[in-house]
């Protein structure tokens, strides 16, 4: 089943269940794509290693897998209770103490650890803890005390979040941890870099001047899950100013109700064509799996419908980062996509929205490229570039022909492995400026070795002319291989 060819994604997060050299590679040998580092836990240290032995399965299994640092974001949490926990009743009175010590919670009253929460609520305000599954309704701001009455009772434990409900919190997307973080992950050089709680593209752009500032190209994924980000304006300019977007439906969910987040979720799938994002759909895609060795149906349609709908990925949360069976949920969502795949095959013209039309020269290409692959029988596309652009515009249509991103560069090799229907092929592209020739002769040579194409089958060859010239990708040529 692995060596069937899956063109949606899959990103899978490391942690205690898999993040040793063995589990890593065996993972990567059931089809992971992607391996997100979650920086809300660990030393840099600890991601360094992480990384390392990510690179080093990856060259055992012979593929190029992608590293994406996801940065921890303003979580906003009650601190320690002196037992560990207490229970909350409905009805009970109960008080979050922005002036209280972070580890001398009682069963009346817990501290914060953002203390600016008592500036964000009113009288009315709604406030969910751990998840959702706890509520409290907020009666009176009094100094830096915030006095509610328990709505949903349970255990409230030791540094659970808080979400208000329907948005409104003032914290920065951007921490002061999460900036020393992206220097870590610009120096251990990871290939995408997540923002969590980004309110709209004035974040993404912030965020993106930290990368730079540290040399790095790694591409911005904006993770949606504030209330304030799913507004058309907000959202449209958080995938102008992304390379990505992740549809994060924890957090979302609890600030705008679990029922709104599926049309949402629809509405940035379809929006994002527009501005060449790629999409990752994530959060208990597979979440029966971190205890049971096969999905729920409910979990295998909903990781189908995300494909029918044409994420680039899906991903994997606590099912792969401290589940018990993380390489049997790799393989579940592998066959789901492509099982779903079979249905969702569609001509290599057709992009996810027809009015979004091509703005330059490469993306014209990429367009026509796909147009010609739908009317003859081609095996392969490949596709010369040295930034990854031309793949990414070819991505954007939903064929069913294979799609190779051809580069020498490693930064690229690492970008493309989120896109939908790209496959990263390491070869030197380092040709003068007549020697189309020689490249299109290599080409061919190397899909046949690779059994990527056979001798007799056509294939697609997109370049510059002149050759060795980054961002000009104006040709391309139907070859066939001999």
């Amino acid at each position: 089943m692995k060596n069937e060819y899956r063109r949606t994604k899959i990103v899978a997060t490391l942690g205690p269940a898999s993040e040793s050299l063995e589990m890593l590679t065996k993972m990567i040998a059931a089809g992971v794509n992607v391996v997100r580092l979650n920086f809300s836990h660990g030393t840099a240290e600890d991601h360094k290693q992480r990384a390392e032995n990510v690179r080093k399965a990856a060259e055992a299994n012979g593929v190029v897998v992608g590293i994406l640092a996801d940065m921890q974001g303003p979580k906003i949490r009650c601190g320690k209770f002196i037992n560990g926990k207490t229970m909350l009743t409905i009805g009970q009175k109960f008080i979050l103490d922005a002036a209280m010590s972070l580890d001398e919670g009682t069963d009346e009253r817990v501290g914060l650890t953002y203390k600016e929460l008592v500036k964000d609520v009113v009288p009315g305000a709604r406030l969910l803890l751990n998840d959702g599954l706890l509520v409290m309704d907020v009666d009176a701001v009094v100094g830096e005390e915030i006095h509610c009455t328990v709505v949903v009772g349970g255990v409230l434990s030791n540094n659970k979040g808080i979400n208000r409900a329907g948005g409104g919190l003032s914290a920065a997307a951007l921490t002061d941890k999460d900036k020393e973080d992206i220097k870590t992950a610009c120096a251990i050089g990871v290939d995408y870099i997540a923002i969590s709680f980004p309110r709209d593209g004035k974040d993404m752009e912030y965020a993106r001047s930290l990368v730079r500032a540290e040399g790095s190209n790694a591409g911005l994924v904006a993770k949606v899950e504030r209330a304030e980000a799913v507004i058309d304006e907000n959202l449209e300019s958080i995938m102008a100013a992304s390379d990505v977007v992740m549809v994060a439906r924890g957090d979302l969910g609890v600030e705008i109700g679990d029922a709104a987040v599926p049309p949402v979720q629809k509405r940035m799938l379809r929006m994002a064509p527009k501005f060449n994002c790629p999409v990752i759909v994530a959060t208990q895609m597979m979440e029966s799996m971190c205890e049971n060795p096969i999905p729920t149906r409910a979990e295998v349609n909903d990781c189908a419908n995300a494909v029918l709908d044409g994420t680039d990925a899906v991903m994997l949360s606590g099912e792969s980062a401290a589940g018990k069976y993380p390489v049997e949920a790799v393989l579940a969502m592998h066959r789901t996509c492509i099982e779903t795949e079979k249905q969702r095959v569609m001509p290599s013209s057709e992009t996810r929205d027809p009015r979004f039309p091509p703005h330059s020269v490469d993306e014209c290409i990429a367009r026509q490229a796909m147009e010609v692959a739908r009317a003859m029988p081609i095996r392969a596309i490949a596709a010369f570039t040295r930034t990854g652009n031309s793949a990414l515009y070819m991505s954007r249509h939903l064929g069913d022909v294979p799609i190779y991103a051809v580069t020498s560069e490693d930064s690229t090799l690492g970008r493309v492995t989120l896109f939908r229907n790209v496959t990263p092929l390491r070869m030197s592209i380092e040709y003068g400026p007549l020697d189309a020739p020689q490249a299109t002769t290599d080409i061919i040579d190397r899909m046949r070795n690779d059994n990527l194409a056979a001798v007799g089958e056509l294939m697609i060859m997109t370049f510059g002319t002149p050759m060795g010239q980054s961002g000009g990708t104006n040709a391309l040529k139907i070859i066939s291989i001999v």
